[in-house]
Parts: structure tokens; C-alpha cells; sequence
């Protein structure tokens, strides 16, 4: 039987996670403050760092990349989840769910992403810093949530803007890999 190659589908992951991040934290970071901007997040959140990259955790899985597809899969999931907040449709919209119960959902979060960062530790610089910036962002809004602080909140928007910003050069240096036979790429730094 003759093994079919697939494409790296982190970079498509890293994409997905890092626009909708970038969006979603330019809500947080008041640097959108239209009545209607977070509903632009619902569209995002499903196609894009939802649906695509929970594709890219599937494709993870085909190519043996436990963390990947542990990553990629569940933070789809996350963007699905956080749409359906945004749906009154599905009964929790955020405006209905209090902010205390939004602060345990993140702080749910919190805790996988401090595990996924521990396991991020395995792969690379670049990676790693990605969980790093997205466990703070986690654990700020976490904690702004949980205490009705919107300047903490505030904080954790701008740290996730950073987050997609590390993430969309993580992406990037994915795809000049691919595209280059591995003759172009952007230093992502070995750990293991």
C-alpha cells in the first residue's frame, strides 16, 4: 500500500487561530468598539478558527502529530464553542450567560492551554511562545471576567493580538518551508 503525502496543515491551523484571535482581541482591546463588531468574530469563529482548523487538527492526526492535532482539533472546538455564545440561538448567548460563568469557561481554557503549553515545550521557540502569550491572554480574561474588570480584560486583548501575531509568523514560517522545499525559512528556534 503506497502512503499518500499530505501537506503540513499547521500553517492552515495557525492561520485560522490567528486571525480570529487577532479579531476577537481587537474587540477585548476596545480597538473595535461598534455595537455589532464581536458578531463579525460569530463568522470567523466558525469558518475560518473553527471549522478550518479543526480540519487542521484532523490532518494532524493522519500525519502523527499528537500535539498538533491535540491543539488544532481542540481550539477549533473552542471557536465553535464561543460562536454559539455569540448565537442566542443555542440559548447561552454572552449576553444572557453572566460574566462569572463566561470567566469559568475561560478559566476552563486557561487550564488546557497551561497543559498544552507545558507540552509546546517539546517542539519549538516559536510554537512555545505562541502558548506562552495565549496562556496569559487566557488567564487575563480569565480573571477580568471573573472580577467584572474591563481593564484586565483590556490587557488580555492586547496580549492576544501579540499571540496572533507570533502565531501568523509561526504560520508563515510553515508555508516558506513547504513552498521552498526548505531552501527559504524564518528561524522558529529547536527546543527538543
Amino acid at each position: 500500500m503506497t502512503d499518500i503525502k499530505i501537506a503540513n496543515p499547521g500553517p492552515l491551523g495557525l492561520a485560522g487561530f490567528a486571525l480570529t484571535t487577532f479579531f476577537l482581541s481587537s474587540v477585548n482591546a476596545k480597538l473595535l468598539t461598534g455595537k455589532g463588531d464581536i458578531f463579525i468574530v460569530v463568522g470567523l469563529a466558525v469558518f475560518y478558527g473553527g471549522i478550518a482548523q479543526f480540519a487542521a487538527g484532523m490532518w494532524e492526526f493522519r500525519s502523527g502529530n499528537t500535539f498538533g492535532a491535540t491543539a488544532f482539533t481542540s481550539y477549533g472546538a473552542f471557536w465553535l464553542s464561543f460562536a454559539a455564545l455569540l448565537l442566542p440561538g443555542f440559548g447561552a448567548a454572552i449576553g444572557v450567560a453572566s460574566q462569572t460563568a463566561v470567566g469559568y469557561y475561560l478559566l476552563g481554557w486557561t487550564i488546557f492551554t497551561g497543559i498544552m503549553m507545558l507540552g509546546s515545550f517539546r517542539t519549538n521557540g516559536a510554537t512555545a511562545l505562541v502558548f506562552i502569550l495565549l496562556f496569559v491572554t487566557f488567564l487575563l480574561l480569565c480573571i477580568g471576567n471573573l472580577n467584572a474588570n474591563s481593564n484586565i480584560i483590556q490587557i488580555g486583548g492586547y496580549t492576544g493580538i501579540a499571540t496572533a501575531v507570533v502565531a501568523w509568523y509561526t504560520a508563515l514560517a510553515g508555508v516558506l518551508t513547504g513552498v521552498s522545499n526548505g531552501r527559504i525559512s524564518l528561524p522558529t528556534i529547536p527546543l527538543s
